[in-house]
């Protein structure tokens, strides 16, 4: 028996979320009492997981596998799920995760729960706690089947060092992709930048900017913070930022530590997609903006006045702790 972690790489780079899945697996084995292994694919520094726990990664280097194809990474997931018989299997909420994990499911019979915030209790059975109804509520989920996929919540767990000596093994499969019908034509990235993905902190602006001339404020806030940079759907809409970062329920969903709006009145669908985010900030010059519902902190106020005096004490607070 063993804990499966599936370990997300970008450019031979283990992503957070990789890191934060690869705690949660070592937390699972150490309830279990077994090893921790790890699947990735074109990783430059597979022995790095050891540093989370992992005890042995099975690391494919095939440029066949050097782009992402769910079909693929699924069969190969599984074959070695099913030589070392892992009872559970731990991936991340990433895009490319989500479309991962039904397939593993599939393929080994397996029950999948998703968006899991707590290692599981064993009191009654094998129970995850779950959020639920947009990050509004919590459930918890009874998994009855001999296989169980966790799909770990970003930023709910944390990355935890737990470290070991792990041993990296060249994996080799008859497994090839076939041709999913998917043609990516380009791909834009920031660069320099803290990507939504991975930020524990987010600075999201809305219309309340009045333009893209005025964006300078959220960047050099952000910056301050080493957070990342996000907008409201009007905002990319109408061609102030790139749609790449446009969050929200139609755009891509944040769980950060703390999420700071600006100038977002909140519509229904951008607080539906940021509500997993565990403290949330608002400055708006509209006291009856519903953000101020959902928000932990608000301040009625300017965002013109008030983003640079914010900026300006937290860079004052920042050098004298240096």
């Amino acid at each position: 028996m063993s804990v499966l972690v599936y370990t997300e790489s970008e450019n031979g780079k283990f992503k957070k979320a990789a890191l934060e899945a690869a705690s949660y697996a070592k937390g699972v084995a150490k309830q279990l009492e077994t090893e921790t292994i790890a699947v990735s694919f074109n990783a430059e520094n597979a022995n790095d997981l050891g540093t989370y726990g992992v005890d042995k990664v099975f690391n494919l280097t095939q440029d066949d596998f050097a782009k992402f194809n769910a079909e693929a990474f699924a069969d190969v997931i599984s074959e070695v799920a099913k030589a070392h018989e892992a009872s559970v299997i731990i991936v991340s909420q990433s895009a490319n995760a989500k479309y991962l994990a039904p397939l593993l499911a599939v393929n080994l019979n397996a029950g999948y729960a998703s968006n899991v915030v707590e290692l599981p209790s064993h009191e009654e059975g094998f129970t995850v706690k779950r959020t639920a109804f947009t990050n509004k509520a919590f459930n918890q989920t009874l998994m009855t089947t001999d296989v169980k996929i966790i799909g770990v919540s970003s930023n709910a767990y944390g990355v935890h060092e737990d470290a070991t000596e792990a041993t990296v093994e060249d994996y080799q499969t008859e497994v090839r992709p076939g041709d999913n019908g998917i043609e990516v034509q380009s791909i834009d990235k920031n660069t320099n930048k803290v990507s939504i993905a991975d930020a524990e902190i987010v600075v999201s602006g809305g219309r309340g900017l009045k333009g893209p001339e005025n964006w300078h404020l959220i960047e050099d806030l952000a910056e301050t913070l080493g957070a990342a940079t996000a907008c409201s759907k009007p905002v990319s809409d109408m061609g102030w930022r790139p749609h790449g970062e446009h969050v929200g329920q139609t755009g891509k969903p944040v769980a950060s530590n703390l999420y700071i709006a600006i100038g977002i009145s909140g519509a229904i669908q951008h607080l539906a997609g940021i509500n997993a985010s565990k403290v949330k900030v608002v400055i708006n010059n509209d006291p009856e903006a519903p953000f101020f519902k959902a928000a932990d902190y608000g301040i009625v106020g300017d965002a013109f006045e008030v983003i640079p005096k914010l900026t300006e004490k937290l860079k004052e607070f920042k050098a004298n702790n240096a």
